[in-house]
């Protein structure tokens, strides 16, 4: 069986590398894979008929237990008219994740035979993220795209010059329409993401603009209702000293950053030495690679300086137990702006960044915190704190006016009365 594994990932490693080369040969590769999924799937398709009281949960495809589905999730479990539907969740690990109870709730691996015929019989799907392609959407099903951030980098049709080793930019325009084509509702948490979203998502052209629910993002409803029994409860959980501050340092993903065996990954550009040297009897850092990362980091010699998030489900938890917000080009810290608390961008490779990979939606100028491109600009940063709070006031409050003002603690409410009207 192991040698059997052993040969299984080295052909799909294989593949991959061949893919990186080809975009021809990757075509090929995905064009027979796609055609068996789909022939597999058309079985549980006709096979089951719909059920109108249940509803499919996945996030990230499966990696996590948060984002905006548990909040509608967990709103949805304690509303009376709720009580009689059945409740799927599908995980990659079912094993690692802890899920609200809820007298019919059921828990499937990820693209198991249970999560087929769930797929074919939930009449609604609440996912933030990509569903699999072959994985074909009946006529009275309702998608709800959450979505998983407002975004700074730009998505989809938006991207323009790409720099990612797996996909062109046509390939990555034909992605999004055949996913994009099956959604029944998308979530918005503002006016400018309604914007975006309608054009990175081309929901114009494939005729559903007017899909858009934008009242809130429903993953932010826990940063309002902060409890300090819980943060002491997160804090302790993950062995950090009370009379220590917290750093969150959430870098995202580079699109030409891949390995064929491993995934994405991610080059350690900070350096942890120096931070700990002149931060660490003050500070403590959560260190949370973006999910698309597969590849360790070892952080071991920073035992009790940096802990490891990565596998931590409820990324709202690690936001409230934070002091300041240090990341990239992540979406993270619009989120955590409606803390109010400081934000630092640490952006060594801005240039390339935006000229090869990305490129941004807004101006940086907008951002509510300052940008350092060296380590020597970080640690400043970080050394005065009070000092960048007070020059980026002004910002801070026009960036939540702009990009936060619907996110109250109330969102799932109204988007389930949208969804379920």
């Amino acid at each position: 069986m192991r040698i059997i594994k052993k040969i299984k990932s080295k052909i799909k490693a294989l593949a991959v590398t061949l893919s990186k080369k080809s975009p021809f040969i990757r075509k090929i590769i995905r064009f027979i894979r796609s055609k068996e999924l789909i022939h597999k799937y058309q079985k549980y398709y006709k096979k089951y008929s719909l059920d109108d009281k249940m509803i499919l949960f996945e996030v990230y495809g499966g990696r996590n237990y948060t984002c905006s589905p548990k909040a509608i999730y967990e709103k949805l479990i304690t509303m009376d008219e709720f009580q009689d539907y059945q409740m799927i969740w599908a995980f990659i690990d079912p094993s690692k994740h802890s899920v609200a109870p809820f007298k019919n709730l059921k828990i499937v691996k990820s693209l198991s035979d249970d999560y087929y015929k769930y797929c074919s019989k939930a009449k609604y799907w609440i996912v933030n993220s990509i569903m699999p392609e072959h994985i074909a959407k009946k006529d009275d099903q309702v998608y709800v795209q959450c979505w998983h951030g407002t975004p700074l980098k730009r998505l989809r049709c938006d991207i323009e010059v790409n720099g990612a080793v797996l996909n062109t930019i046509d390939e990555i325009r034909k992605r999004n329409d055949i996913d994009a084509k099956r959604f029944s509702y998308f979530l918005s948490p503002s006016a400018y993401c309604t914007e975006k979203f309608t054009s990175a998502f081309n929901l114009k052209a494939l005729g559903k603009s007017d899909i858009i629910i934008e009242k809130g993002y429903p993953r932010n409803d826990t940063l309002f209702n902060k409890d300090e029994n819980l943060i002491k409860d997160i804090k302790k959980k993950l062995a950090i000293p009370l009379d220590k501050k917290v750093i969150a340092y959430f870098p995202t993903f580079r699109d030409n950053q891949h390995d064929s065996s491993l995934g994405y990954t991610y080059k350690l550009a900070i350096d942890f030495d120096r931070l700990q040297k002149r931060f660490g009897d003050e500070y403590v850092i959560l260190f949370r690679p973006h999910y698309f990362i597969a590849n360790s980091i070892d952080i071991s010699k920073y035992k009790g300086f940096i802990i490891n998030v990565a596998d931590y489900d409820e990324i709202n938890d690690l936001y409230l137990i934070s002091d300041v917000m240090l990341t990239d080009y992540s979406s993270v810290f619009f989120d955590y702006a409606n803390l109010h608390r400081p934000i630092l961008f640490y952006m060594y490779d801005l240039e390339d960044y935006k000229e090869n990979l990305r490129d941004f939606y807004i101006s940086l100028d907008e951002l509510p915190g300052p940008i350092a491109t060296t380590q020597d600009e970080l640690e400043n940063n970080l050394a005065h704190l009070d000092d960048v709070m007070a020059k980026y006031a002004l910002k801070y409050q026009k960036f939540n006016a702009k990009f936060n003002y619907l996110d109250d603690g109330s969102s799932s409410e109204r988007v389930i009365k949208e969804i379920f009207k």
